[in-house]
């Protein structure tokens, strides 16, 4: 028998799954976040609880902390993650053609040095 149960009710199939199943996509940071809420990881095994106590207790002191403004909150977040993406060069031409601050030596360092 495979991972899935089926019954068969009323001349119509449902399925049941078992609990330990994979998050359905596995793409985009919604999908890290239902993985976490559900204490499931991605590949379908459990996520430690000592991990999730850890994960939530940052968190919340992260939801306590006072905001000045969104700008500077956006241009982390695109560097970050952008730099994962683009070059250096196609980010910071990006970034600045956005009205944001070009990349700064230590982004630059701390993301592009190592490749």
């Amino acid at each position: 028998m495979n991972s899935l149960n089926s019954m068969q009710l009323n001349g119509s199939l449902t399925m049941s799954a078992e609990t330990n199943t994979a998050p359905e996509s596995k793409t985009g940071a919604d999908a890290v976040d239902r993985a976490i809420a559900e204490g499931i990881d991605l590949d379908g095994s459990p996520i430690p609880p000592a991990k999730l106590k850890l994960y939530h207790q940052v968190m919340a002191l992260e939801g306590n902390r006072q905001r000045s403004g969104v700008s500077n909150t956006m241009r982390s977040r695109i560097v970050r993650i952008g730099a994962k993406h683009l070059p250096q060069e196609e980010l910071d031409r990006q970034l600045v053609e956005a009205d944001f601050a070009p990349l700064k030596e230590k982004e630059i360092a701390f993301y592009y040095g190592g490749k």
